[in-house]
């Protein structure tokens, strides 16, 4: 039975094993249960499902997760923390705990061991420092997965969902929006955690799609693109572009190639859509491939 989730249970584990919270790590615990309620809700797992969960901490989550799912892989930086979820995980026989940083786990050789290359839903409560790096790392890798749910800052939650002409509109929103569909399930006050974080969090799912929503003849190209386009979000596209380093191409071609767009000479990137995006990347590549 899950019995963690409030501030009474995590305070008297936390001091069972004089616990202290490493900055580094980024740790802030859960101690809300209708948030956990509503991450599993909108994870939506069931006893079908592998979850890997990234930075379980004491074990909050992961114990909802191991009442709902088949089988759990929770991944966890902080070995102090080992002894603490074998204790609260103990009731528990689908549950395997790794004690490894994410960045350097092979998560596809994992999925393929651990569910025969099967897609797996993913869990975590990130640290706000290393949300998108982790993000992204699962995205680039292709690991097999139907959605990501996961507790970040609120303002990195708004900028995965919005899009073009907005303050939160970037690289990050458009790099999201290419590999999966994003949904904001709940917003979270400072006081669910403990210790408490400065700043507002929210639960955003991510939906990968079965086909992107673009196609593109060079998939780098084209973050590339996106990268130098909201470098310098003040500059016009042409100049965010030609002043790059990612794109080899004399200025003149540049702004040829956002012509051939036909779109204003003094557009900047953060106008763009992700399918403009997509068909100015494959202008260029003709350009420098010609």
């Amino acid at each position: 039975m899950a019995n963690l989730g409030n501030p009474k249970e995590t305070i008297e584990i936390l001091n069972k094993y004089h616990f202290i919270f490493q900055k580094k790590f980024g740790q802030n615990f859960l101690i809300d249960t209708h948030v956990l309620a509503k991450i599993i809700k909108a994870a939506g797992v069931t006893k079908d499902d592998m979850v890997l969960e990234i930075g379980p901490g004491i074990g909050t989550l992961t114990q909802y997760l191991c009442e709902t799912a088949r089988e759990v892989i929770a991944v966890e930086i902080d070995k102090t923390l080992i002894p603490i979820l074998e204790d609260t995980l103990s009731a528990y026989n689908n549950i395997t705990v790794i004690n490894e940083d994410i960045l350097k786990l092979d998560i596809n050789r994992l999925v393929q061991e651990k569910n025969n290359g099967k897609p797996v839903k993913i869990v975590a409560n990130l640290p706000y420092y290393i949300t998108t790096p982790i993000i992204m790392g699962l995205f680039e890798a292709h690991v097999p997965v139907d959605n990501i749910t996961v507790m970040v800052q609120k303002e990195v939650a708004d900028r995965m969902q919005s899009g073009p002409g907005s303050k939160d509109y970037g690289a990050l929103s458009l790099a999201v929006q290419y590999y999966a569909d994003p949904y904001i399930a709940a917003n979270v006050p400072p006081n669910c955690f403990m210790p408490r974080p400065n700043v507002g969090s929210a639960v955003i799912c991510l939906t990968l799609h079965g086909d992107k929503p673009v196609k593109v003849k060079d998939e780098k190209l084209m973050f590339k693109i996106i990268r130098a386009s909201f470098n310098q979000r003040r500059k016009t596209l042409v100049n965010g572009l030609n002043n790059g380093t990612e794109i080899n191409l004399p200025k003149e071609t540049i702004a040829e190639a956002i012509g051939e767009l036909k779109v204003s000479p003094t557009i900047r990137g953060e106008a763009l859509t992700l399918d403009q995006f997509a068909r100015l990347s494959d202008i260029i590549y003709d350009k420098i491939h010609s």
